[in-house]
């Protein structure tokens, strides 16, 4: 084995690309691991825990690299892919390339406002330093997309407060989705402008319910992530209600809607009182036990905006299934998809636990080992703590596959696969080979694993929403564009009831 460490001064890139660019280093052949991530405690750490001795000097304005390949030849190859993915993002007039007479890199969140004439600035640093720069851009009067997770809640409060001051949006923090203008933030969708404005304390939650719209023929003006915390107890709704205000003056915004995991009830009537003041119809998506499904919600706005509804499509399973299925596994990417599977379930079947659990006596243990019925939000902060997100990184959902199919409790898997700028560029290359290999699997052991998935995109995102359901039908799942008619579906199949 051959181990490679190094730091680079002062040579940043935010968390996405970084995510981006330590996935495509790992997939090199050869490659047993790689770390590039900026020089953070915590990413320090995790260089330590892999081996790897920590460079002396290190700061969190600084690049680490950590390689482990098989051999010299291999390990020079993922240094050329690294320096390849790095230069393939950084900015033209910036870095080592520049002339010497360019202009030199901001150094600010304002000076590069200013130079730009911006009107939005995307924060996507670690969450220890992002408060500081997010504050930068209020004070440069700029609405704020923080996409960093981990971020402190009393910082997000201190941030939203500010904002209320400067009449500022801040969107996040761990606002994975946002759509301004038809310009998208983070994970999103490519989708049709329209009249559909939405409001998210949601990330997979608002591209499920931009995807199902979209899919019946109608746009979207703005999707407005707030982040998964707004509508708790703590930060009251803060943005949600300022981006309820801007959809409300926006002459493109004709019909609204609200999309939230199960908020706090204080909030969600503050919400609720907000809505009812507008001259603009609002649909509220407040997901919690007897609140309809994100489908149902799609299908109302869809016919509040004047257009007929489409259902979405499925593909069902290409075998039959033949077997018995005592229990559900749910693996997932999104949380609010893991909480909308786990509503509907648990309806069902009874308790579902979980690592984001509906109810506190339903946690999973630590290690998230248990027993019966499970789903497992892998996009939770304690899971991507210095490594890609399960949108991005498949690697951990599969291992958790073949885990479930080496299990006989287990019958049924429901997997999301969600789609758009920023996510795994072909999940179903990597994901249709781990199902073959997990039924087989359980076929060896005398059991047919059924597989469900949720695939969550639109016609136009970069992946081919077609070609990814052609490929995951044909290893053997049944998918769909429909988050809550997929868990129905495994639902079905755990109670011998389905078709």
């Amino acid at each position: 084995m051959t181990r490679h460490v190094e730091l680079r001064p002062g040579a940043y890139h935010d968390s996405v690309t970084l995510m981006q660019v330590s996935r495509t280093v790992a997939t090199e052949p050869g490659v047993v691991s790689a770390l590039v991530a900026m020089a953070t405690e915590l990413n320090l750490d995790l260089l330590t825990g892999m081996g790897f001795d920590r460079p002396d000097g290190a700061g969190p304005g600084d690049l680490l690299v950590g390689i482990e390949a098989s051999d010299d030849d291999a390990l020079t190859r993922a240094l050329a892919r690294l320096e390849a993915a790095l230069t393939d993002r950084t900015p033209s007039g910036s870095g080592p390339a520049a002339g010497a007479g360019a202009e030199p890199a901001p150094r600010t969140v304002g000076t590069a406002a200013r130079r730009a004439g911006a009107t939005v600035a995307l924060i996507s640093t670690p969450g220890p330093h992002a408060f500081t720069e997010a504050m930068d851009a209020l004070h440069s009067d700029l609405h704020v997309v923080v996409f960093s997770d981990n971020v402190p809640v009393e910082q997000e409060v201190r941030l939203k407060q500010e904002a209320r001051e400067h009449a500022l949006l801040v969107m996040g923090p761990d606002c994975g989705t946002a759509v301004v203008g038809g310009v998208g933030f983070g994970f999103a969708n490519v989708v049709r402008p329209g009249p559909v404005g939405i409001v998210a304390a949601s990330g997979t939650g608002a591209q499920q319910l931009m995807s199902l719209v979209d899919g019946a023929g109608v746009g979207i003006s703005h999707c407005l992530g707030v982040g998964g915390r707004d509508l708790s107890s703590v930060v009251g709704g803060a943005s949600t209600l300022a981006a309820l205000d801007l959809l409300a003056d926006d002459e493109a915004t004709e019909v609204i809607v609200v999309v939230s995991k199960p908020p706090a009830p204080e909030v969600a009537e503050a919400v609720r009182l907000r809505a009812d003041k507008l001259d603009k119809p609002v649909v509220r998506a407040l997901l919690g036990p007897g609140e309809p499904d994100l489908t149902a919600v799609a299908e109302t706005v869809v016919t509040a905006a004047g257009a007929p509804w489409r259902p979405p499509r499925w593909w069902p399973a290409p075998v039959p299934r033949t077997g018995s299925y005592p229990t559900v596994r749910g693996l997932f990417a999104g949380g609010t998809l893991c909480d909308e599977a786990m509503l509907i379930a648990s309806a069902a079947l009874g308790p579902v636990r979980s690592n984001i659990p509906l109810r506190p006596s339903w946690v999973l243990e630590p290690d998230l080992s248990g027993s019966g019925h499970q789903m497992i939000d892998f996009g939770d902060d304690t899971l991507t703590q210095g490594r890609p997100h399960p949108m991005i990184d498949n690697s951990l959902r599969i291992e958790r596959l073949f885990v479930e199919a080496a299990d006989p409790t287990c019958g049924v898997v429901l997997l999301d696969v969600v789609l758009g700028h920023a996510a795994h560029p072909d999940p179903a290359a990597e994901l249709a080979p781990a199902i073959v290999r997990a039924r087989n699997l359980a076929g060896a052991r005398g059991r047919d694993l059924a597989v469900v998935v949720a695939l969550i995109g639109t016609a136009d995102d970069p992946q081919d929403l077609p070609r990814q359901a052609k490929a995951l039908r044909e290893a053997g799942a049944s998918v769909h564009l429909s988050n809550a008619h997929a868990a129905r579906t495994a639902v079905d199949l755990v109670r011998g009831t389905d078709d």
